[in-house]
């Protein structure tokens, strides 16, 4: 469970681990037993999580800010001629010294824009 601090008006800022689930409601004071709202004065310290939970929490935020790289994705197992790993197709498009495209392999009835 991660830590989170509360302030109690008589005796002062102090650490509570509770489950996320109760993080926003107030907590009761280690001294003097009275409700303490939730102060944010620092991140939720999440080093006391299991740590199958904190290899989740990594894993979350590393897809959401540093996505694969190219080479990743060569890594991945991919069916035989897909479409994101194989080698672009060489053109049909000729193209004249003038700009013209010509398609000698395609129908000649087609015109070219």
């Amino acid at each position: 469970m991660p830590a989170y601090e509360y302030e109690c008006p008589d005796c002062g800022v102090f650490d509570a681990q509770r489950a996320m689930a109760l993080r926003n409601e107030p907590c009761g004071c280690p001294e003097c037993g009275a409700a303490a709202p939730r102060i944010i004065a620092s991140a939720p310290r999440l080093a006391a999580l299991a740590a199958g939970a904190r290899q989740a929490h990594a894993r979350n935020e590393r897809s959401a800010h540093a996505p694969m790289g190219v080479g990743e994705y060569r890594a991945l197992r991919h069916p035989s001629g897909c479409s994101c790993c194989a080698s672009p197709r060489p053109s049909a498009t000729q193209r004249a010294a003038s700009g013209a495209k010509a398609f000698p392999s395609k129908r000649p009835w087609m015109i070219s824009h």
